[in-house]
């Protein structure tokens, strides 16, 4: 398959589409859903160290409002493009709805490859970002948090530019913040912990113990790793794990069928989750190729790496043990392959209910730094997994009642919630 051909937005909109059509939404509600209310696209020059001046360009979409401020991330890629942004902005715009928080969606980028930038032109690159939203972001009309290959450093000088501008201290500007400088405990942990929280609930109504279960993971950033680290301590066995090899720029997949070693891995792990197969190799690791993690015969797969990695050429070699898809990553599947996962009779938690932990504890964090208030660890994660819980069951009692695809009775709950917030306001 040419993934150069992959539209994501045009995805995001195949999936609004069909929830649109379970809803008999009117053709303005229609409208309004289905692209971006505001759209930024600009250009951000840097001076890089060697004294040249560079042109790198830079987004922010901002989806939907209606119940909430704008919340979503900003990711550097070299392969950022507009519609990834408009796609990721509308999902988020689901994720805020069918999580039930006070938000609404958004998304920005950088095309940029942040291997290649120095601290100095990274923190050039994400001043350069605030001066060109600053009007058109806050802590109560956009809020950005960290995506791909940003981090808390990033959104800190993110946070630093804002406030220079504005000349007041708003930690609510932005999530993701360092812990000690307006950052939540917890939020490290919360998108992976989120996965697992879901996965848990779904290996209940599956009456399946975990400790009874094995899961293979695509991905070895925060989410995954984190993601791991509950599953293990729920009592399941993590065997198999994939990531991008910056050196050799293919992906690999590391299988160890006792269970992979979460602390051994990330003792030879890069800061942008690429795990070194020689000495992977030397620990007992079969290093596989990067497409294996999604042939294993586990009982659980949890895409958590990028968008459009399962597709209609690759889901017909998940393997028939596979009970439970939790998307860790934002849209993984194609609507082609879920046709596929369809047919398997797969239990699938969508994206924008499984991965929700990550917008859910930036909430928290937004909730905590507009108050100058915060919370201790536990009480963080207690509410995540309360929110997280309550998400779950309601999706999953809609699609029984309804005989419904998890992913299409959360896109229903989802859409319909933001529609109805757009007619109480009188835009539809």
């Amino acid at each position: 398959m040419n993934k150069q051909a992959y539209n994501p937005f045009e995805t995001a909109q195949k999936q609004f589409d069909q929830a649109a059509d379970l809803l008999d939404l009117n053709t303005v509600t229609r409208d309004l859903l289905r692209s971006p209310i505001r759209e930024f696209n600009f250009i951000i020059p840097v001076r890089m160290d060697d004294g040249s001046k560079k042109i790198f360009r830079g987004f922010r979409v901002q989806h939907n409002d209606a119940r909430g401020p704008a919340k979503g991330g900003i990711r550097f890629h070299p392969l950022e493009t507009i519609d990834t942004v408009r796609a990721l902005a509308m999902w988020m715009t689901w994720k805020t709805a069918v999580a039930d928080l006070p938000l609404g969606g958004g998304k920005g980028g950088v095309i940029c490859d942040p291997h290649n930038l120095s601290s100095s032109e990274q923190e050039q690159l994400c001043r350069g970002w605030v001066q060109q939203v600053v009007k058109n972001v806050g802590p109560h009309t956009d809020v950005p948090a960290p995506d791909v290959m940003t981090s808390a450093q990033h959104m800190l000088w993110m946070l630093d530019e804002y406030e220079k501008i504005t000349g007041e201290r708003k930690p609510g500007f932005i999530t993701g913040k360092p812990v000690g400088m307006g950052g939540s405990l917890g939020r490290k942990e919360a998108t992976g912990y989120g996965v697992m929280i879901t996965v848990r609930e779904a290996l209940k109504e599956l009456n399946i113990k975990p400790e009874n279960t094995r899961a293979s993971f695509q991905g070895f950033g925060n989410v995954s790793r984190y993601a791991i680290e509950l599953f293990q301590q729920m009592g399941g066995t993590a065997t198999c794990v994939s990531c991008w090899d910056q050196e050799s720029n293919q992906s690999n997949s590391f299988r160890k069928n006792e269970g992979i070693d979460l602390d051994e891995l990330l003792t030879i792990t890069d800061s942008f989750g690429g795990i070194n197969k020689l000495k992977a190799g030397e620990l007992g690791y079969e290093v596989l190729p990067g497409d294996a993690w999604i042939e294993q015969e586990v009982d659980i797969l949890v895409p958590a790496a990028m968008e459009n990695q399962i597709t209609s050429e690759n889901a017909d070699k998940i393997s028939d043990k596979v009970k439970i898809i939790a998307e860790g990553a934002n849209g993984p599947t194609t609507t082609e392959a879920d046709t596929i996962i369809k047919s398997k009779n797969i239990f699938m938690i969508p994206d924008l209910l499984a991965n929700a932990g990550g917008v859910t504890c930036s909430y928290f964090e937004q909730v905590q730094s507009n108050m100058n208030y915060y919370w201790e660890k536990d009480e963080v994660l207690g509410k995540l997994d309360l929110k997280m819980t309550s998400a779950f069951i309601a999706v999953s009692d809609f699609a029984k009642t309804n005989k419904l695809y998890m992913r299409d009775a959360a896109y229903i709950i989802a859409v319909d919630r933001v529609a109805q917030a757009c007619k109480d306001r009188g835009w539809i």
